[in-house]
């Protein structure tokens, strides 16, 4: 009895293997569900687009102002606040994830009310959907993004299923809730008269319940809302997107516009909601006339839905370029450099091309099934060799783009201490490292483990961005800092820093950079697997573009300030 108590009981690959059969025998259905989601979303988020940014403000001004009974607050604050987002170039991020909240929450409605209503007429049916949504509502939100990428791989359409599960509980909750406190002589009184079940719901128990089940839709767009940032990690564009990568980055600035943007349009949606959710005794009595004006706002309301959803037809892919080419990446320095010099090119040759930042390991995965083209940022043979293993087979690899880089252990030169063997109390004990899944963090473990002078050294996991800063802030206070360093990066050109000896050689020895791309890429764009085989640069490229990052150059006029200034380089790559 003990030994079964002791022993390890393998949840984790029953789930494993339950998620590889529905992705097995559901593979078509969750590959057009996908594509025809992402056409929708192209589409909607393209036709939001379409409408000039002062003119859709311009419109939603108008729209705060009749929705909150014609009073200044909402309407200033919609007017500013979006004038706001457009002034600081985030217009495009702020349509896509409003193309994401409102999907969200659209799906999450059809599905809530229903469900709620079935909790509501039946016990059986309550006793068994509460625990599911006890379920959804206390699991961490990231949980949802594994089943989201293996079903339905990178982008809005995982984003949006991770969003539904998280956000679908409170609208489910909030109907049942509301029709259940429904005065019982009420309901009574509906039977006594003849009404029929129909009858009953749409006439008496929903319009009473009316109140309840808006406040379960707010909630509902609320938690839509909040899973932008954790749904960027897989690859959903938006606002999120911006914050992810400030954080991982270590860019204050950015991550707090982006921050006060999402800020900006959480209230403005909840107060949308909220007004639209008065109590009947706090609404002015209408005349016949206000009555048929509504009647009439509400028919150009649902006019320009239905235009906007034949437009989202219309725009889904309209396209006058050569193609579009995708092209993953994960959020590290040197692969932002080199993602985006790449992307320049291919845009300057007549490309449409779409970068994605992702975790490390869905970046390999997307390649891998075809989701993306392809990305020059695998770090080889040691930093990303358990994907490599993985998924080898998988993708195409067209060799080195960048020769001599190299991990390891480093520390400012003014600490006295030239080996790993000779470290002993220096900075607490510590390493201070960067994302959990980067090789760089797995070699450093491996080290603490295998010096004897570090068995009661820790190494400290954060990001990039959180890395470079405690290192920034210990050189300015001369303090001892022990990292996990790699070259090429900015760091050792802005810092007097050294790496130390490895006499064990646990970091392991000098990488390379390669390009990977998917399977059949040279068949559907030759071209562009053209450029990609003969990418390749030197370190003093690479450090360039990323010191003109980190002074603050977006990344995207970095790489083309850099294209502009080596003709002759990349001309060697398009030839």
């Amino acid at each position: 009895m003990g030994n079964f108590i002791q022993q390890t009981i393998p949840v984790a690959d029953w789930v494993e293997s339950f998620t590889d059969w529905l992705t097995g025998t559901f593979s078509g259905l969750f590959s057009a569900l996908q594509s025809f989601g992402q056409f929708v979303m192209d589409g909607m988020t393209n036709t939001l687009l379409f409408v000039p940014p002062l003119v859709m403000i311009l419109l939603l001004t108008i729209a705060a102002f009749f929705v909150s009974s014609k009073k200044w607050g909402l309407t200033a604050f919609t007017f500013v606040g979006l004038l706001f987002i457009y002034n600081q170039g985030l217009w495009t991020d702020l349509m896509n994830t409003v193309t994401l909240v409102l999907l969200s929450s659209l799906v999450s409605i059809i599905i809530g009310i229903p469900l709620g209503i079935l909790m509501a007429k039946s016990e059986k049916a309550q006793s068994i959907v509460t625990p599911i949504l006890d379920f959804m509502q206390t699991m961490p939100g990231f949980v949802y993004l594994i089943p989201a990428v293996a079903f339905f791989g990178i982008g809005m359409v995982p984003g949006v299923f991770a969003s539904v599960i998280f956000a679908l509980p409170p609208t489910v909750r909030m109907t049942n809730l509301g029709i259940r406190q429904i005065s019982r002589e009420l309901v009574e009184a509906s039977d006594s008269f003849g009404g029929t079940g129909w009858q009953k719901l749409v006439k008496l128990e929903l319009p009473l319940a009316k109140s309840t089940i808006l406040a379960g839709v707010n909630q509902t767009t609320m938690l839509a809302l909040s899973m932008v940032v954790i749904a960027s990690m897989i690859g959903a564009p938006g606002l999120g997107r911006g914050v992810l990568s400030a954080l991982q980055r270590a860019q204050v600035g950015n991550g707090f516009v982006s921050g006060v943007s999402l800020v900006i349009l959480a209230i403005i949606m909840d107060r949308f909601t909220q007004n639209l959710n008065k109590p009947a005794h706090k609404k002015k009595a209408v005349s016949a006339k206000s009555r048929k004006q509504k009647r009439l706002f509400g028919g150009i309301a649902a006019a320009a839905v239905v235009a906007l959803i034949g437009a989202s037809v219309a725009f889904g892919r309209v396209s006058d370029n050569k193609g579009t080419v995708n092209l993953a990446y994960v959020e590290w320095d040197t692969e932002v450099a080199s993602t985006h010099v790449v992307a320049e090119v291919l845009k300057e040759m007549g490309y449409e091309v779409k970068t994605t930042p992702l975790d490390n390991a869905i970046m390999w995965e997307s390649v891998a099934k075809g989701e993306v083209d392809g990305m020059v940022a695998a770090w080889l043979p040691s930093t990303h060799q358990a994907q490599y293993e993985q998924y080898k087979d998988q993708v195409e690899n067209l060799g080195p783009n960048l020769e001599g880089a190299k991990l390891g252990i480093a520390v400012p030169s003014y600490m006295a201490v030239d080996s790993i063997a000779d470290l002993s109390d220096e900075a607490g004990k510590t390493i201070t490292g960067i994302e959990p899944g980067a090789g760089v963090v797995a070699a450093a473990e491996n080290t603490v483990a295998t010096y004897d002078n570090l068995s009661d050294w820790n190494v400290a996991t954060s990001s990039s961005g959180a890395m470079t800063v405690a290192l920034g802030q210990a050189i300015k206070n001369k303090e001892d800092i022990v990292i996990t360093g790699w070259s090429p990066h900015w760091m050792f050109a802005k810092y007097d820093l050294k790496y130390l000896d490895d006499p064990e050689g646990t970091m392991g020895e000098a990488e390379s950079i390669n390009t990977m791309v998917r399977q059949g890429l040279a068949d559907d764009l030759p071209e562009v697997y053209e450029v990609l085989d003969k990418f390749n640069w030197t370190q003093e490229d690479m450090e360039e573009v990323m010191l003109a990052i980190n002074d603050g150059t977006s990344a995207e006029d970095a790489a083309k300030d850099w294209v502009t200034k080596h003709p002759e380089e990349v001309a060697a790559w398009t030839k």
